[in-house]
């Protein structure tokens, strides 16, 4: 549950988007920021995702309200999908997928160095990794190509978004209990 928490900040963009892309973002920002400081303040450590979320939504608020007030909706969409994507596919360039600190908090410490749990992270980043390609994708053929209409590319995101949420929920259990009956 508390990898959803650390997707709350791109939900809440994405919902909000529709309504403004600068109120999405700053909303965006400061609940990624509130969420970082307070699992910060928890752990001592600062989750990948949550010190990107805060960057990425925090740096794109700026671009967006003080240097390029006229950026479209497309290309903000498309930036935020981009800037999610390059975290996620940083942290499995580091050997360090973005689901092992949520995973550890709900893992005893004796099963983080087994291969079937860092296996599981790499699959679940991995599917979270796959869906955001997919909607950079969609935003880049909406925004750049008008091969689509940008909503369009917003509902693929949407429902990609709640795929993978689906997946990170789902996989690790099926797996407990796949591996329990073995």
């Amino acid at each position: 549950m508390n990898l959803v928490l650390g997707f709350v900040p791109f939900i809440l963009f994405s919902v909000l988007m529709g309504l403004s892309p600068d109120v999405a973002l700053w909303a965006a920002f400061a609940a990624a920021f509130t969420l970082g400081m307070r699992s910060f303040l928890d752990t001592q450590v600062l989750k990948t995702l949550d010190g990107g979320s805060t960057a990425l939504f925090g740096l794109l608020a700026l671009f967006k309200g003080f240097i390029e007030p006229g950026l479209t909706f497309g290309s903000v969409l498309l930036a935020v999908n981009g800037g999610m994507l390059a975290i996620m596919i940083a942290s499995l360039a580091l050997h360090e997928p973005f689901t092992l600190q949520y995973a550890r908090e709900q893992t005893a410490p004796e099963e983080w160095d087994t291969p079937l749990f860092r296996r599981t992270n790499y699959v679940v980043t991995g599917a979270w990794v796959a869906a955001l390609a997919a909607m950079t994708a969609a935003d880049a053929a909406a925004t750049l190509f008008i091969a689509m209409p940008v909503t369009l590319s917003a509902a693929i995101g949407l429902v990609l978004l709640a795929a993978a949420l689906t997946f990170s929920l789902r996989y690790p259990v099926y797996l407990r209990l796949r591996h329990a009956a073995h």
